[in-house]
């Protein structure tokens, strides 16, 4: 899927629920499950939908505003289960699974793709949860912003089963799904905000008004618990964090475009950025002339192919002059 799949979709506010929003900052007061105005419903819709549509066309400014927009009520968590969630799947067709789309989506170099199929081998990401960086995605999971288990006691218990796939595999904005490190999705689990929130500290106020988009835009609810310990924090240390329209969030990292990851262990010489690079195909085994990037990461050792101007290349750990590539990763050179 391309990245301007994930910008597809925009999601607007009513001006009625900045107003609300005003009126409950003010007085620094949770609403009542009749009192929140939400702007999306959370019972079932047309099979095949892939998001709730809003009414008006005024984007909420900051997460505090947005939140205003969230009906609170009891969760409901009877008859949960992960399979109603199916995922990861292959939605365009392109051998890619959700998985993997992420994975090339998020990785901040250009990230190696082992083809037939789809395997996303080599990259560079940053675990926002614990600002682990790694070039090995093996170690990390791709988690459910929102788990599977709190959107089904949140109001996706009432979804079609075609919209609890879409939302298990949502693309369409880069605050759905994001890849972190194994152990920090697992001690996160199906928690909500009052039960887990991020080791990397500096990340608190991005999580809590992604927290509040994904939420609003698949028309979820909170409890009174959730509610007022993400209320006390935009109203205090995170006063002022924005929530960009969905589709307008490029990076997993951020609430607004161009945002940089933050990590306490940066990968050695990498910077991260938010466009999200095309993958690169590594050369298929027993064929002699393949279509190379120059410089890109490849595999396996030896094979050869020639750029879009005829030059040849070579899959090699060291460049020509017998220096090793970083991490022992090989890239296409000059043959």
């Amino acid at each position: 899927m391309s990245v301007m799949a994930r910008r597809s979709t925009l999601i607007v506010f009513p001006a009625l629920a900045l107003a609300f929003s005003a009126s409950c900052a003010a007085a620094g007061a949770v609403p009542s499950s009749t009192g929140a105005t939400p702007v999306v419903s959370a019972t079932a819709d047309a099979a095949g939908s892939t998001s709730s549509v809003s009414k008006a066309a005024v984007p909420a400014a900051t997460a505090l505003d947005l939140l205003a927009t969230v009906p609170v009520r009891k969760e409901t968590p009877a008859g949960y289960a992960r399979t109603k969630f199916k995922h990861w799947v292959d939605a365009d067709g392109d051998s890619c699974n959700t998985r993997e789309e992420v994975l090339i989506l998020e990785s901040s170099s250009k990230p190696q793709v082992d083809y037939p199929g789809c395997k996303v081998v080599a990259g560079d990401w940053v675990s926002a949860y614990d600002g682990v960086a790694v070039s090995d995605p093996s170690s990390f999971d791709i988690d459910h912003f929102v788990p599977l288990k709190e959107a089904w006691d949140s109001g996706a218990n009432l979804w079609s089963a075609s919209k609890r796939q879409a939302y298990a595999n949502d693309l369409s904005d880069a605050r759905a799904l994001i890849a972190v490190t194994a152990s920090s999705n697992r001690a996160k689990g199906e928690k909500d905000p009052p039960q887990w929130m991020p080791a990397n500290t500096s990340y608190t106020c991005t999580y809590l008004s992604n927290w509040v988009v994904v939420k609003s835009h698949w028309g979820l609810a909170m409890d009174e618990s959730e509610y007022g310990f993400i209320a006390k924090r935009l109203r205090g240390v995170c006063a002022g964090t924005s929530a960009a329209p969905w589709g307008v969030a490029d990076s997993p990292y951020g609430s607004t475009p161009g945002s940089a990851p933050v990590s306490t262990t940066p990968a050695a010489g990498s910077t991260a950025t938010t466009a999200a690079p095309a993958p690169e195909t590594t050369a298929p085994k027993g064929t002699a002339t393949v279509t190379v990037n120059p410089g890109s990461y490849c595999s396996p050792t030896g094979a050869t192919g020639y750029s879009s101007a005829g030059k040849k290349y070579v899959c090699s750990t060291t460049s020509a002059s017998g220096t090793p590539y970083a991490g022992g990763r090989a890239h296409w050179r000059p043959a």
